[in-house]
């Protein structure tokens, strides 16, 4: 049996009477207003970016111009088809995990979660996801915050940790949908964990062969137990990384994010920084010079030529659709 098929077949669990409904494709849910809703069009592969730019600071810069950017890929520069910043909506897809070792931090978590869904914008739609030992939907895409939050506070915690599971069939079910859309939306996951995977049947390289295809931000927390807090604060600042912490700096990295690793007490501010750092992304879309199907991965470069004081984040590149595949939907 195929991963993706196995992993819902053995491990996703959908809202009662909503199961064609999830395991369909998302359909977009129409926005109001036609100024609001970008639409790139193209017989060809789309390239779309997520691009973060702040000055040395570390402050959002916004109010760029295409003339401002340049895009080479593996060297190559590109023709940029389009180019957009905050009126390009957002799908915030929310990872919650869910596992035992979460009880004594589900509370803060309630309250953190609840009050970045209600950072959406009109024209936004949110997810929540929760994973322990198996995957749950409790709601797909919607602009509703009401249904976000009730989804929310309805968690709680047992089991253990399938954040692989979580991340990939995330991606599957949400990325894909909006991979083969000509409307142009940011997407982003935002995963949240306080350990290391347990339980998965996939691995972190089977989620980044789908991340590299898919232009999502995969953004990672991984909550700090009190003792640890104050163990980098008593060595300054400083961390020592476990494999756990890099495998979630390896997928915020690899996708153009960012992670952080908080006490409970911070995570309201984590997700804050999150919210406004989505909201004041630019979109930008080509269509590559080169247009072979390969399989190989794209080296992909974004640079700002009128202000090199500022610093331009976004997906270091991605695989071109082709011979290299993932584990098969």
């Amino acid at each position: 049996m195929k991963i993706f098929a196995a992993l819902v077949a053995a491990f996703v669990v959908l809202p009662a009477g909503a199961v064609a409904q999830e395991i369909a494709p998302v359909t977009p849910v129409p926005l109001p207003g036609p100024a609001q809703r970008p639409t790139f069009r193209s017989s060809a592969a789309l390239v779309s970016l997520n691009v973060t730019v702040q000055d040395a600071s570390s402050r959002f810069v916004s109010g760029l111009q295409p003339s401002d950017f340049v895009v080479y890929e593996d060297g190559v520069k590109q023709d940029v088809r389009f180019f957009e910043s905050a009126s390009v909506p957002v799908d915030l897809i929310v990872l919650i995990d869910t596992s035992s070792s979460m009880s004594d931090k589900i509370h803060a978590v309630h309250e953190a979660a609840s009050g970045f869904l209600r950072t959406l914008r009109p024209g936004d739609r949110g997810a929540v996801v929760t994973f322990a030992d198996g995957v749950t939907v409790l709601q797909s895409l919607t602009p509703d915050h009401a249904l976000l939050e009730s989804a929310v506070r309805g968690t709680g915690a047992s089991g253990q940790t399938a954040l692989y599971n979580a991340v990939y069939i995330s991606l599957k079910q949400f990325g894909q949908a909006a991979h083969g859309s000509s409307d142009v939306r940011r997407q982003a996951i935002v995963v949240l964990s306080d350990g290391q995977d347990t339980c998965s049947l996939v691995t972190l390289n089977d989620v980044m062969a789908v991340a590299r295809k898919l232009g999502v931000n995969i953004y990672t927390v991984s909550l700090q137990s009190p003792a640890a807090v104050n163990q980098i604060a008593e060595q300054g600042g400083r961390r020592l990384d476990s494999g756990a912490d890099d495998a979630m700096k390896t997928m915020a990295r690899e996708t153009g994010a960012q992670a952080f690793f908080p006490g409970a007490p911070q995570l309201k501010q984590v997700y804050s920084t999150i919210a406004t750092e989505l909201a004041n992304q630019y979109s930008i879309g080509y269509v590559p010079a080169n247009n072979r199907a390969d399989g190989r991965f794209r080296r992909v470069i974004v640079q700002i030529i009128t202000r090199p004081g500022l610093h331009p984040r976004t997906r270091p590149g991605y695989t071109a659709e082709g011979s290299s595949r993932s584990p098969s939907m």
